[in-house]
Parts: structure tokens; sequence; C-alpha cells
């Protein structure tokens, strides 16, 4: 790949108690960053104090461009907003500067390692060797600067989710499947991996679609995967599984299309949610003909399996 010019880039460095984690590198990617990190921080030195050890560094990068003020400002809100939630805390404290052009794939590197993410599957970034037992099935992504590693709750329980669906619904012989806001394509990869042959992956994101259709080749799955770089209202295909793993306030909008999208008795994976959107969440799908399949819980994150009931007379 051709090395690009230099682009300029707004990095923000927070530090935070490990409660606050997951709430801002959460925030942090809703307002846009390109790719955050996340680090423990160690002691500097034997004598300090222990709690020094609950502090944890988050570092975000975000395009510098005519957006970068009223992020900084956005974030800076949030952060305080955040206390309320968990009152008593200590504050996070954040520090930006403006950067050429930073290594991503090193940054990757850093923090990307083979995990388990459920009975069968591994994720592994394409640099790291893995030795896998004959009912693994791997799946190998290089992030770019996509969305979807597999270290994220929310991509882990889709990723659970979808196995279970595949595995043991034999009622569907053929799977449609869409993956909504593919990122890296980590999803849509599993969804073939698992042995369904006709995958949908969109994204408003033109670099992730890139980045999502060389992880498909990369996994030898491409000729069962279609890619479109657009907004997933332009799709009109019936699916029987559909996979969208974003924020609540978006999966709400797109409640109506998602719906009459998805075919009878087909399965509807939502995640990105915290605890707190979870009732807004349950009434507003609860109405769109759905039945609760599953629900999977990691921390303050909640992923639900929806299948569409039965239109009643």
């Amino acid at each position: 790949m051709a090395k690009k010019d230099p682009e300029k880039w707004l990095k923000m460095e927070i530090s935070a108690p490990v409660e606050l984690m997951d709430a801002l590198g959460n925030f942090l990617t809703e307002t846009g960053a390109q790719g955050v990190f996340q680090e423990t921080l160690e002691p500097q030195a034997a004598g300090d104090f222990p709690e020094s050890r609950d502090e944890e560094l988050l570092q975000a990068y975000f395009p510098y461009d005519a957006r970068s003020e009223k992020r900084i400002i956005a974030v800076q809100k949030y952060m305080e907003s955040v206390r309320e939630i968990f009152p008593g805390i200590r504050k996070p404290s954040l520090k930006t500067e403006v950067i050429s052009d930073p290594d991503w794939g090193e940054q990757w590197k850093k923090y990307f390692k083979p995990i388990r993410v459920s009975n069968n599957i591994i994720v592994k970034p394409t640099w790291e060797r893995y030795s896998p037992s004959s009912r693994d099935i791997v799946i190998e992504i290089d992030p770019g600067m996509a969305f979807g590693t597999g270290q994220h709750a929310s991509t882990r329980m889709c990723m659970e989710a979808i196995e279970d669906i595949i595995m043991k619904d034999r009622s569907i012989k053929s799977w449609k499947v869409l993956d909504v806001g593919c990122g890296t394509g980590i999803l849509g990869i599993t969804a073939a991996k698992l042995g369904a042959q006709d995958v949908i992956c969109v994204d408003i994101d033109k670099k992730a679609v890139e980045i999502a259709r060389e992880n498909a080749a990369i996994n030898q799955v491409d000729d069962r995967l279609r890619f479109f770089n657009r907004d997933v209202t332009t799709i009109n295909e019936p699916r029987n599984l559909i996979i969208a793993n974003l924020t609540a306030k978006l999966l709400l909008t797109l409640r109506p299309h998602l719906t009459n999208l998805l075919l009878m008795d087909g399965y509807l994976i939502i995640s990105g949610i915290i605890e707190q959107d979870t009732k807004s969440i349950e009434e507003n799908f609860s109405v769109a003909s759905f039945t609760q399949n599953k629900v999977i819980t990691e921390k303050e994150w909640v992923c639900y399996v929806l299948r569409k009931k039965s239109a009643t007379v």
C-alpha cells in the first residue's frame, strides 16, 4: 500500500478512573475519533500511592479540521456530565495536541492481540501468530483506521450472538445477512465464516468499506460479501439476519427501515447500547413486531437478539 501524504490529526489524551473508560471511549468514537486506544497507567515510582493504578489513559485521534474546536468542547462537557453518573469519582483530565500522520499500524499493533470472543471464534490481527485447535474459527483483521477488532464488548457480544444463531437455528437454510456500519467488516466476515453465503456490508465511511473489503479477502470470504459505501436506508434487499452495532440514537432512527428489511422469523442483533438507554430501546423495538430472543450483557454494555414475529390479524 502506498504511503499517504502526511495529514494533521487532533490527539486527545484523557486520564481518568477505570470506571469511566468505557463511557468515555464510546463517546470519543461517537464524536468522530478514528482511533481510540486505552492503557493502564502504572505508578511512577515505588513510593506512589496504590490508587494511581486505578487511573487509565485514553488516546483518541480525530481529523484536524474546522470541527476540531467543537469536538474539544463536546468532550469537555461530556467529561463533566459523566461524573454525575459516577458521583464522588475523580475528575478526568484532558490534554490535546495537533500532530502529523501518527503511525496507525504501530498503534494498533501495540493494543490489538489475539483474543477468544466465543466458544469457537478467535480474532487475531494479521501480524500476530496463532496456532488454532481443530474447532477454532480464526478471523484475521487488519483494522487500519476502522472500528471493530473484537476488543470492544459491543463487538464481542455481536459475534457471540451471530455464532449462537447460525449454529443453532437449522430452520433457516440460506442466511441473507446485513452488517450495518460494518467498520472493519468483522461481523459480516464472522457470519460468512459460520456459513452465510450472502452478506451485505454497508458503511457511510469510504475508508471503512475499503478496509472491510481487504479483510474479507484476507479471510477468503470475499466471494460471499458485497460492500456498499452509502446510507443503509438505500439498501432494500430483504434479509433474515441483520446486525447493527451502532449507538442507541442511531438504532432508534433506523428502526423502521431495519424492521421493513427483516424477513418474517428473521433475527435482528442490536448492540452498542449502554444500560441507561435500554428502556427506550426496549420500548421502541417491542412495538415493532419483535420478540426478545436473548439479551447479552458485559459491564454496562447491552446487546439484544430480537426476532421478527409473524403478523397478527
